[in-house]
């Protein structure tokens, strides 16, 4: 099924790592399942769904800035879940690093779409 969005490079950046969280997630202790482990599922995963949601509100641009945003901003907090679970030893210095980067990329093209909304305008 293809929804659009879906077709959105900065979707399929963001989906991709994503996944990889949710699965480098599962040999996380026992004692961070409500903590650690929630949060950076919770928050990569928020990235792709607020791309989605500002997709189908982008008619509105101001929505879709706003929707941009809180992606944005969910990546941000992603990267820092990220270094904890290096810290904590839970990820390897290299998974880190390698999510890290592409969750960077992932973050300008945010940069970029809320910069120029207009451009995701649907084409009539």
């Amino acid at each position: 099924m293809d929804n659009g969005y879906q077709k959105l490079k900065v979707y399929q950046l963001a989906y991709k790592p994503a996944i990889e969280v949710f699965h480098l997630s599962k040999k996380f202790p026992k004692e961070e399942t409500y903590s650690l482990t929630d949060q950076i599922r919770r928050a990569s995963r928020s990235i792709c769904v607020n791309i989605a949601e500002g997709y189908r509100k982008r008619i509105y641009p101001k929505h879709f800035k706003s929707k941009m945003t809180d992606a944005d901003s969910e990546c941000s907090e992603t990267m820092v879940w990220l270094n904890f679970s290096r810290d904590c030893n839970y990820i390897t210095v290299e998974e880190c690093d390698n999510l890290y980067k592409r969750y960077e990329e992932v973050g300008k093209m945010f940069g970029n779409m809320i910069k120029n909304p207009r451009k995701f305008l649907p084409r009539n």
